[in-house]
């Protein structure tokens, strides 16, 4: 018996087969916030009848559904990976460093064509019963991370899902010591290409990557629900780099519009050998949008940067995971 409030909840997630099919969901994660949620279209007949002055129930039909919500959460050392496959695109098989505990994950920008979950919700009632709903054709439409002096790297994942059911048994939640990346191991570097080196002076950094699709494929034949949406415009990176103003960098590549690789990291315990809990992301070319400094007091300036993120001609982006997982 779980305690019936919010205590007791959970949430679990499982790569699917086929769009839409449940998984028993694998993997289990610490989340702070969650928004997902059935999204009903119905429609109310308008049918005259003699002397009927209220709109008959029989007559309201239930035609579209879809899941729409949020996962709010601390980005960890363990169990990110299926997340970050299913933002990213590419079929990740975690790559063992030598002949030790660590493995590389590397998610490099592609198609999430194909790449959906199963997320199951444990919600508690206050009885202590938890109840379950399982989300099923879930992608993840957008990723965002943040993280700031003081804090902890946050993540925020945007999905779209085709349907619901409450049939499926409640898997037993099992949590692997997920500990959090935070601002105390945070680096960020820009320059050239895979010579990237520190930049002073930032408190702040967030990137947001945005996977648009076509989730208004709802046709005859598919019983209210959508099929799998497809991709129908360029990935959109995006963010922002909260500074003092130590020196100039940035802000010369602001007046001049240059390009610059950004590898924002965090650097962990190590796990064995020369091998570090990681989590990388990779830029290789940014461009700055807004943010010169300005004089609005007597403190330290303050620029924030706002950055997007664009294709440099022969390196895609990508996330870059080192934990002990040996599987997403």
């Amino acid at each position: 018996m779980a305690i019936g409030s919010g205590l007791g909840a959970q949430l679990g997630f499982a790569p699917e087969v086929t769009y839409g099919t449940y998984v028993a969901p694998t993997k289990f994660v610490e989340f702070t916030k969650e928004g997902l949620a059935l999204k009903k279209t119905t429609a109310q007949s308008a049918g005259i009848a003699a002397n009927r002055l209220l709109a008959q129930s029989s007559r309201r039909v239930l035609t579209r559904k879809e899941i729409q919500g949020s996962i709010e959460l601390e980005v960890t050392n363990k169990n990110m990976g299926l997340l970050l496959q299913s933002l990213m695109g590419t079929s990740v098989t975690p790559v063992q460093n030598g002949a030790t505990a660590a493995y590389t994950q590397t998610h490099t920008l592609a198609s999430v064509a194909g790449k959906s979950l199963t997320i199951q919700k444990g919600v508690p009632l206050t009885s202590g019963t938890v109840t379950k709903k399982n989300f099923l054709g879930c992608k993840v439409i957008s990723g965002e991370f943040s993280c700031e002096v003081g804090g902890m790297l946050q993540g925020t994942f945007e999905i779209d899902g085709r349907d619901v059911e409450e049939t499926s048994a409640l898997a037993a939640a099992s949590y692997a010591n997920m500990t959090p990346f935070h601002f105390g191991q945070m680096a960020l570097k820009t320059g050239a290409y895979a010579s990237e080196t520190a930049l002073d002076g930032i408190r702040k950094v967030s990137c947001k990557i945005e996977r648009p699709q076509d989730t208004e494929r709802f046709y005859a034949n598919q019983a209210a629900l959508k099929k799998e949406p497809i991709e129908n415009d360029l990935v959109k990176i995006s963010g922002s780099l909260d500074s003092d103003y130590v020196a100039t960098t940035l802000d010369d590549l602001h007046t001049s519009d240059g390009a610059t690789s950004m590898v924002w990291e965090f650097i962990g315990p190590v796990i064995a050998s020369t091998f570090y809990e990681t989590f990388r992301i990779t830029l290789p070319a940014i461009r700055l949008d807004e943010g010169p400094p300005v004089v609005d007091g007597y403190g330290v300036l303050k620029p924030s940067f706002n950055y997007v993120g664009l294709y440099d001609g022969s390196n895609n982006p990508k996330i870059e995971y080192i934990s002990t997982d040996i599987a997403l």
